[in-house]
């Protein structure tokens, strides 16, 4: 359940006018700002969403909000060529609670350092759980999943995860004969729209 404000709390900041202080805790969407992958402040939202107090996220390593490290470490490039040129990045994702659970979230990053995109960045993370439930998919199942989702075809992906197009295709078959359905539309109808409006809430689209 999310934590409310309390009235004190947001009539302390109004009258201070640190607005900019009440958006950044209590937006509706996870934020963080990092330097080179390390958490150094996020949000209350944030915290929610993956059940941990923030002194334990505070200089953390993003690694350990990940299904595992090698998922942690193909992800950590995905990315750099939107950031370098100065353009906003996003992607749909796996990621894991603090309760071992593991959930759809929809990322979107902005670097300040595009020289070195992942130098200092802020991001923000929708959680997307009510609207795509997490199944059981392999690693490799869900990288594919997720490219596909922004549009790449299956060359494309494989020059993303450094794999064959056979091997990508072979990821594409198994999702599709998972979930029982004959091709790429109707896998997204099955998992959840990726390109629908997506709610932030915990559990309600």
């Amino acid at each position: 359940m999310e934590q409310q404000p309390s009235s004190d709390r947001l009539d302390q900041l109004y009258e201070a006018r640190d607005l900019a202080r009440l958006a950044f805790d209590f937006a509706p969407v996870g934020i963080v700002v990092t330097e080179n992958r390390v958490l150094r402040e996020c949000n209350q939202r944030f915290c929610e969403m993956f059940g941990y107090p923030r002194d334990a996220l505070l200089d953390q390593l993003f690694a350990f909000l990940y299904p595992s490290q090698e998922e942690f470490q193909n992800l950590r490039t995905r990315g750099d060529k939107s950031l370098s040129q100065g353009n906003p990045y996003w992607d749909e994702r796996v990621m894991r609670r603090r309760c071992g659970d593991l959930f759809w979230v929809r990322v979107r990053g902005h670097t300040f350092t595009p020289d070195a995109p992942l130098g200092r960045a802020v991001w923000s993370f929708a959680d997307l759980s009510g609207l795509r439930p997490y199944l059981p998919l392999t690693r490799r199942e869900r990288e594919v999943y997720s490219l596909l989702g922004e549009g790449q075809t299956s060359k494309e992906i494989a020059r993303s995860l450094n794999l064959s197009y056979r091997t990508v295709e072979v990821h594409r078959a198994r999702l599709l004969k998972k979930m029982g359905v004959n091709n790429t539309a109707s896998l997204f109808s099955s998992l959840g729209d990726i390109g629908g409006d997506h709610v932030v809430g915990n559990n309600s689209p």
